[in-house]
């Protein structure tokens, strides 16, 4: 144990003499982990909650503690961490007649399943990408029917804002199953083991709600090659985690894994040799182009102004991507036109391009007529 100190910060301490008689009458505590790397990679689960309590009471006795600080195992599980969510009442002294709570390994970190009512009939272009997800389809419909042969791991890859997440959502609704989405970037947590957990908690519901996707935007973010994982921080149990559920050791079957990045090169291959599919999405042609904002334009609260030419429009925004023309193109312009009151204009179109992509000069009047 430590010597005595105040309270710092982050960490429960014992207190002073003052402070005696200022008991706490209940602490929940949630389990957070190793701080460092390097450390047990064995982890305590509380079975017996009157057992984990005299344990507590007795190596935390006469600690000043407060909502947020952290509690240090000193005896079975060595600076293994647990936070403290709650205290009645605060910066109060631990007892022993202190009763404990405890959560779960980040129970609130699971998003509900999904239940979308997005159609492959929305998504405009990616008539490749679609045809091989047909697969998918068959295989949700039916998961006994493929046995060893399932399309269980998917990569899909392609430029951001082409329509990855939205094909997902269009797949779980074509079969009516749940989609379990998450971004990457989430599963990188505080301490050393939080993804890992998380990983494991993600396939673990997939199982109960199978057949399911389970659908990993923003892939790259704990999948980028070696090379670069120093430079991004140590996230390979992670990925590690992510590969022994991909390989199948724990058998879960009805579950597609789809994973979604813009930065196919960079993915280590080790992960990518684990997709039996790669799907790719490409940036959507002219006539494509064309066809989104005719699609689009046909929800608008206000109606086109005369001079406005889709056909042109289209033309000009090479390198636009589905996201780009709705988001940044169509919106703004359309935003623009309600502040200003009326029809939506070719200047509002010409405006809404340039800042689109990024001049700052004033757009040539007419370049959408």
């Amino acid at each position: 144990m430590r010597s005595k100190q105040r309270v710092n910060n982050k960490k429960g301490s014992k207190c002073s003499s003052s402070a005696k008689g200022n008991g706490a009458k209940s602490v929940t505590v949630k389990p957070a982990g190793y701080p460092l790397k390097g450390m047990f990679h064995e982890y305590p689960e509380t079975s017996e909650l009157d057992v984990f309590e005299f344990y507590a009471r007795e190596q935390w006795n006469g600690f000043i503690i407060k909502k947020g600080d952290y509690l240090f195992d000193r005896r079975m599980f060595p600076d293994f961490a647990f936070k403290i969510i709650d205290v009645d009442p605060e910066n109060s002294e631990i007892g022993k007649n202190t009763k404990f709570m405890v959560e779960d390994y980040d129970a609130d970190f699971l998003v509900p399943d999904m239940k979308t009512d997005t159609s492959f009939k929305e998504i405009i272009g990616q008539n490749k990408a679609k045809k091989k997800c047909k697969l998918i389809e068959k295989y949700l419909s039916n998961p006994r029917k493929f046995g060893k042969w399932a399309p269980k791991n998917i990569l899909f890859h392609g430029p951001s804002g082409t329509g990855k997440t939205m094909m997902a959502k269009a797949l779980a609704n074509s079969v009516d199953v749940p989609l379990l989405a998450v971004k990457a970037t989430k599963l990188i947590g505080e301490f050393v083991g939080d993804g890992a957990r998380q990983i494991h908690q993600l396939y673990e519901k997939a199982e109960e709600l199978s057949p399911c996707i389970i659908f990993i935007d923003e892939f790259d973010a704990v999948a980028l090659n070696r090379s670069f994982q120093e430079i991004r921080g140590d996230v390979s149990e992670i990925v590690n985690a992510i590969l022994t559920e991909m390989d199948g050791i724990d058998e879960r079957d009805g579950i597609c894994t789809i994973a979604a990045t813009n930065m196919m090169a960079a993915l280590d291959p080790a992960v990518r040799s684990r997709f039996e599919e790669e799907i790719e999405f490409t940036m959507p042609t002219m006539e494509e182009r064309y066809k989104i904002l005719q699609t689009y334009t046909r929800t608008f609260p206000v109606k086109l102004a005369k001079d406005v030419n889709l056909q042109v429009i289209a033309k000009k925004t090479t390198g636009f991507s589905g996201r780009d023309l709705v988001e940044k193109l169509l919106k703004n312009a359309l935003h623009k036109a309600i502040l200003k009151g009326g029809k939506v204009t070719s200047r509002q179109f010409d405006e809404a391009f340039a800042e689109a992509v990024g001049k700052k000069s004033e757009p040539p009047k007419g370049m959408f007529a």
